[in-house]
């Protein structure tokens, strides 16, 4: 049945006051305090080591998640879980090189980074980037995404549930970073919670299916006899899905610098960590990899199975559109419409929860990069802080009012997803360059930095059209590739650039002491057990 019932909406409401409530609760504390720019935008740490992870994973995890992933896991298989495994190996890396350099440098965001080490030209143009990328394509996927799932399982619009998630973002991120960073402990529990629902009945129904009376164990057999070509975490040249996730480059290749770039070099999650010590910073984050093992299980095994359901003969009319085309991203909205009254109320708010607290964090970085590095360089450099605090909260309206009018565009997609992925990756190298040349060679010149920014999407478009521009003359690399390259190239087209500069530091080279990379004995242990889980999965699922 496609609507909630009574039990589901009493649910939704308890999940939505707790959060609201909470959230004005923390909210009304600081007001009386006076306004200060920090406090609204970075709420300048404070938070514990298991807050920092919890608010890392539920900024991260949103509907491209549940639906995306769960949609790439039908057509892919669990291959598309590389994204999840290897970003815990990357974190173990961000944690360990590229945290201590921002805390021992008291960076607080990106574009200050590149104002530090570099100038204000190299800070603006790639803050005017992220605010591109983060509004053309991060919001309005998120905002697609969530609109899809919500309208599939209620009586709501697809336009209806576009203007309610874009204003219950703006409520939760108008009142600050603070405010998102206390309430995303509670969003994170709740996501797991619905998410471990909704994959427990959908292994259920797999072992109904099959004669197993809903013992998931054995629903599990049920999926590796079914479709064990979904089993293959690494594609072969001549698999059908190789351009999408292109064999050995998800380990070693253009998937470690899309991690690299998104967990180390980008303000929406690195803000999360800026705000604490050193031990306090890497126990965050380690306990963020640990929970990100988990997301295929609540993200891709729901989807693989819906394959297995379809391809058996189950939700025919569910899974394609009106021309009878399959839609992937349909896989996780039917497996929510299959919840009994209560529980698929839990599954909603888990969604919605997903949904609102990536929006929220990415809204409030849109927010703090226009108006601390927009706005008062440029604008008003004499702002005062209630000033940058009323402007912030305009730039989140205008940001999710453009995403809310271009997020229609997107229902061509089949797999949001890989979209995501795709067009992100056409920046993100350019940006890890810019960013580790910053931080570990002195001689990095700001003239450098300019034309790695300046070069690093006209190349990632050159790379991606021009094979259809000469008709096949030009190899047509798979897009983790395409990011491998780019990285490279910006990389060396910076250290040319350099060496030609002559002898000398570049510019004002960022502190960088081998003491600071020292770890403890705790964190080397659960850097080692992530590892081992990783090894053991690879080679199980290779």
């Amino acid at each position: 049945m496609h609507k909630l019932q009574t039990a589901d909406y009493i649910v939704f409401f308890i999940y939505f006051l707790v959060v609201a409530a909470y959230g004005y609760y923390i909210y009304r504390r600081k007001k009386s305090e006076t306004i200060n720019s920090k406090e609204f935008f970075l709420a300048e740490g404070s938070l514990t080591w298991w807050a920092i992870g919890a608010s890392l994973i539920a900024s991260n995890i949103s509907a491209e998640h549940f639906i995306g992933m769960s949609g790439s896991g039908f057509a892919l298989g669990l291959a598309i879980s590389s994204y999840e495994w290897m970003a815990a190996a990357t974190l173990i890396i961000v944690a360990v090189f590229i945290i201590p350099v921002y805390l021992k440098n008291r960076i607080f965001t990106m574009p200050q980074f590149l104002s530090v080490r570099y100038n204000d030209k190299v800070s603006t143009i790639m803050a005017i980037f992220w605010l591109l990328v983060y509004v053309f394509v991060n919001l309005t996927s998120i905002i697609y995404l969530g609109a899809l799932a919500i309208s599939s399982i209620s009586n709501l619009s697809f336009e209806a549930c576009i203007i309610g998630l874009s204003l219950f973002s703006v409520i939760v991120t108008l009142g600050g970073m603070k405010v998102i960073g206390y309430t995303d402990v509670i969003q994170v529990i709740v996501l797991i919670i619905g998410g471990l629902i909704t994959t427990y009945l959908a292994l259920s129904l797999l072992a109904d299916r099959f004669g197993f009376n809903g013992d998931i164990w054995k629903g599990l057999g049920v999926l590796r006899k079914e479709v064990p070509g979904h089993f293959h975490m690494i594609f072969k040249k001549d698999n059908p899905h190789y351009q999408e996730l292109p064999g050995m480059s998800v380990l070693i290749g253009g998937m470690l610098i899309n991690n690299l770039a998104y967990w180390g070099c980008n303000q929406y999650i690195v803000q999360r960590a800026l705000g604490a010590d050193l031990k306090t910073a890497r126990k965050g984050i380690l306990f963020a990899a640990f929970l990100k093992l988990l997301i295929p299980i609540i993200a891709v095994l729901p989807g693989i199975t819906m394959f297995v359901l379809h391809k058996n003969g189950m939700f025919q009319a569910e899974m394609t559109d009106a021309a009878g085309a399959v839609k992937p991203d349909h896989a996780y909205p039917t497996l929510m419409n299959l919840l009994p009254a209560g529980l698929k109320g839990v599954a909603f708010a888990a969604l919605t929860a997903a949904i609102v607290a990536s929006l929220a964090g990415k809204a409030n970085s849109i927010s703090t990069i226009f108006s601390l590095d927009i706005y008062k360089k440029f604008v008003n450099k004499e702002a005062s802080e209630r000033t940058l605090v009323r402007v912030g909260r305009w730039a989140v309206i205008g940001a999710l009012l453009m995403a809310a009018l271009v997020t229609p565009a997107l229902k061509s997609l089949d797999q949001a997803y890989q979209f995501i992925q795709e067009y992100v990756g056409f920046f993100s190298p350019g940006v890890l360059a810019i960013f580790l040349l910053g931080m570990f060679w002195k001689r990095t010149t700001a003239t450098a930095a300019l034309a790695g920014a300046l070069f690093t999407i006209p190349f990632s478009v050159l790379l991606k059209f021009l094979p259809g521009w000469t008709n096949g003359g030009f190899p047509d690399y798979p897009f983790l590739d395409r990011m491998t390259i780019t990285f490279f190239g910006v990389a060396l087209l910076m250290i040319g650039i350099s060496l030609a500069a002559g002898k000398g530091p570049g510019t004002a080279p960022i502190q960088v002491d081998r003491r600071m990379f020292r770890v403890s004995p705790g964190f080397v242990i659960g850097s080692v057990l992530i590892c081992g889980i990783l090894a053991a999965l690879y080679t199980v699922f290779w």
